[in-house]
């Protein structure tokens, strides 16, 4: 037997154990008929688990079966029925509420979730929903207050009943057509049923571009936290931190924390370099003891000129020194350099900032003759470079380009290796075109012995045979 029951969400058929429970479906089915649930709140929806209505109060406390209306207070309730048991095991089971010692009124509840076995001995299953689960999810993703009551009203607007193989009690009053809600019914306080929610009235475009980035932003976070990347998606950066970029390589801690220590205290200053080569990434962290402080920086070092390039200052968003505890614990803050014990590995610190892993047993005094005797090396430094006539003037040292940067000597040690394997070969050349050379004029003079040598064999062959012989005289 079939119960169409139509929400301000959308329709629900549901359909009822007549067989197991009749005294339960007899209840329900006479209720509709009545109109008894027409208007009636969902006054309590937790999510994953029950949907609860059947009170024309609203308040949850109210309620009678058709048993009290029609022979009175005594007949209020009635006993429920415990066999067959059956189990709320699946979402769209209909149960009646237990309104105590197993007494049963009018209310009654839809389930949201799977497998609630402790409502199994306390509450009486006697329908399901057939029809209109999507409606059941609309239900369950309600937005509701701290008692689960949804902010905004979600009422049954109607009840039809396909099938009533039950005859109607002697005295009960049906109705010939639904009854109006009375304003008393109506008015629970909340945002209405039919209420249209605009959050963008009566706002201009300014403010509905920050709610939209607000959101945005939001939704960043929380994708953030979701990865792994922040700590908590409500977590807010410091204050009282600057992040200054587009640095002049050579810019050092020392230098920014002269520079900015004119606003106010500075705690910390750190140039963030490459781990492996020590080179400067060409930005920095500024922190502030004080929040004003940070801000007058922020409004006036902005586009300043610091070694001959323009720098671009803002409060930093990163929280990488946060960490999050656990739920319900909070964040703490984490000195990363701390946890570093090799100093091998540990980033170029300047001269004089003190090394949190070192001894305490230097003073205060020792510190600054430290910090003033490396300022003035570099002060030294700086001077002596000005004055060499060789090399161009700069406010400070050159760029990294013509220091020696570490892809330009691998260039010269390149090209010394080509030039000395190209001084080897001329040298073998050289000494090959000797041997040529040598060789020929050997070659050459043999030609010439060899000729000469011929040409005397031939004229004394002549001068013989042309000559008469000269006779002897006795």
């Amino acid at each position: 037997m079939s119960v169409v029951i139509e929400t301000t969400l959308g329709d629900i058929t549901v359909d009822l154990y007549v067989k197991e429970r009749p005294k339960t479906c007899t209840n329900f089915l006479k209720l509709c008929k009545i109109k008894y649930y027409n208007y009636n709140l969902f006054h309590t929806v937790q999510r994953g688990f029950i949907a609860q209505t059947g009170d024309p109060t609203g308040s949850g406390r109210g309620g009678e079966s058709v048993y009290g209306l029609l022979y009175g207070q005594q007949a209020k309730y009635y006993e429920a029925e415990k066999i067959p048991i059956i189990k709320h095991v699946k979402p769209g089971l209909i149960s009646m509420v237990n309104c105590g010692d197993q007494m049963l009124g009018s209310q009654f509840f839809i389930t949201l979730g799977e497998k609630l076995k402790y409502l199994d001995a306390e509450h009486c299953v006697f329908g399901e929903v057939t029809e209109g689960h999507d409606v059941l999810e609309k239900l369950n993703e309600a937005i509701c207050d701290g008692e689960n009551r949804p902010y905004q009203d979600i009422r049954i607007t109607h009840t039809i009943i396909l099938d009533d193989p039950f005859e109607n009690p002697r005295g009960l009053d049906i109705p010939s057509r639904s009854p109006s809600p009375t304003p008393e019914m109506l008015d629970s306080g909340r945002i209405r049923a039919d209420e249209d929610i605009d959050d963008t009235k009566g706002k201009s475009m300014e403010e509905l571009e920050e709610i939209i980035k607000e959101k945005e932003a939001k939704a960043r976070a929380t994708i953030l936290e979701m990865v792994g990347d922040l700590p908590d998606a409500d977590i807010a950066p410091p204050e009282n931190v600057l992040f200054v970029c587009k640095l002049n390589p050579v810019t050092s801690d020392e230098d920014l924390e002269i520079i900015f220590s004119r606003f106010g205290k500075v705690k910390s200053c750190e140039v963030i370099k490459d781990q492996k080569s020590g080179e400067s990434l060409q930005y920095a962290f500024v922190e502030f003891e004080d929040r004003k402080a940070c801000e007058d920086a922020y409004f006036k070092m902005d586009n300043v000129l610091i070694d001959d390039r323009r720098i671009h200052v803002d409060f930093s968003q990163s929280v990488s020194k946060f960490k999050w505890k656990g739920k319900g614990r909070g964040v703490e803050v984490v000195d990363n350099n701390k946890n570093k014990s090799d100093s091998t590995t540990r980033r170029p610190r300047a001269a004089w900032i003190r090394d949190p892993s070192a001894s305490k047993s230097h003073s205060s005094d020792d510190l600054k003759a430290e910090k003033d005797n490396s300022w003035k090396k570099s002060r030294d430094a700086r001077i002596a470079h000005a004055n060499d006539g060789s090399k161009k003037h700069w406010s400070r040292s050159p760029p990294r380009y013509s220091r020696g940067h570490e892809s330009t000597q691998k260039r010269k040690s390149d090209d010394k290796e080509h030039k000395s394997t190209d001084e080897k070969l001329l040298k073998l050349l050289k000494k090959e075109m000797k041997k040529q050379k040598k060789k020929k004029s050997k070659s050459k003079k043999k030609r010439r012995d060899d000729s000469r040598s011929s040409s005397g064999s031939d004229s004394s062959s002549d001068d013989g045979e042309s000559s008469p012989r000269r006779k002897r005289v006795k």
